[in-house]
């Protein structure tokens, strides 16, 4: 078992209360519109989790439509699996790596505040866009400091954050949040060059990075 996998499978319930606190269900919502879904589309979502994404992904492909989440951590995607709300006939989960996903000619990925763990994301990514056939959709959304001036107090927030949600870091609080962001960074330069009719929004006050694009 891998650090990330017994860091995230111990926290699974606490991660689960996280992704349905109020408000980020609004959130996911957007970020699910970036992808253009269709009725009957297949989306796989990378780094599925507790699965707080899949009642917002299976609305837009519809009964005919395939939601795949794939997530590392087997406690993760039981807790997935106990939620009515993120399961059915069109929902399927698969415990597999995210990096090297067994997915392909899906019409969407999607990728949740992972981007930021991997060590390599620019080969997370190539991975990702390899899975879709062109045409297809790709999102990130991220967790990021914020440019406002008056968000420096909870910019502080957002490094302690970073710091105690990776598993196995050394870094201090500060190294390991500017680790986190080059990570997202090299990520979503990735996606720039392998996309076009890309897009790139911002919210939570600046919080919250969403860049997404079609697949060539």
């Amino acid at each position: 078992m891998t650090d990330a996998q017994s860091f995230y499978g111990r926290w699974a319930q606490v991660y689960d209360w996280l992704a349905s606190a109020p408000g980020v269900a609004s959130w996911r919502a957007r970020t699910a519109e970036a992808l253009a879904l269709a009725p009957g589309d297949t989306v796989v979502e990378m780094g599925c989790g507790t699965g707080a994404n899949v009642p917002h992904l299976r609305e837009r492909v519809g009964p005919s439509g395939r939601v795949v989440g794939i997530d590392v951590t087997q406690e993760m995607l039981d807790h997935a699996r106990e939620r009515c709300a993120r399961t059915g006939e069109s929902v399927h989960y698969v415990q597999a790596d995210a990096a090297r996903p067994p997915i392909r000619d899906a019409d969407a990925v999607l990728a949740t505040f992972v981007a930021g763990i991997f060590e390599d994301p620019a080969a997370a990514v190539d991975a990702w866009c390899d899975c879709v056939a062109p045409g297809g959709r790709v999102a990130l959304l991220n967790f990021q400091r914020s440019p406002n001036a008056l968000a420096v107090p909870l910019n502080l927030v957002f490094e302690g954050f970073v710091r105690l949600s990776a598993p196995g870091t050394r870094l201090s609080t500060r190294s390991h949040a500017s680790a986190f962001e080059r990570r997202v960074r090299a990520a979503r330069e990735r996606l720039t060059e392998r996309t076009v009719d890309r897009r790139y929004e911002t919210f939570a006050g600046g919080y919250l990075g969403l860049l997404s694009g079609t697949v060539s």
